[in-house]
């Protein structure tokens, strides 16, 4: 059976427009892909997400702390002399920052 195609084949400049594009798109998904996110600096070692609500970062900042207090605390009483002046300035350093950051997640509205 003889089938009657034309050489070459009738295109509309219009629809050769839009299939060039079209072909254009799908190269640039698999030769160009876009990273899916954004590659973080290699010299930072800890990062926190993006998304986080200031209540649970105020709530894991005073856990932080509490356990930073609770390892210099124990330093503090196993120093002497001028060594231990310093854990224990320390300390109250933390203790500070520990208020802050308390008093800070008392004046944040639960959600």
């Amino acid at each position: 059976m003889f089938k009657v195609t034309p050489n070459p084949p009738d295109t509309d400049p219009a629809d050769a427009k839009a299939f060039d594009e079209a072909a254009d798109r799908a190269l640039d998904y698999y030769l160009k892909p876009k990273p899916s996110k954004p590659t973080p600096d290699p010299s930072q070692l800890f990062t926190v997400i993006n998304g986080v609500g200031t209540e649970a970062l105020l709530a894991n900042l005073s856990e932080t702390l509490a356990s930073a207090n609770a390892m210099i605390n124990d330093l503090a009483f196993d120093l002497d002399g001028s060594r231990r002046h310093v854990a224990l300035g320390i300390l109250q350093l933390i203790e500070m920052g520990a208020m802050l950051a308390n008093r800070a997640l008392d004046n944040v509205e639960a959600r």
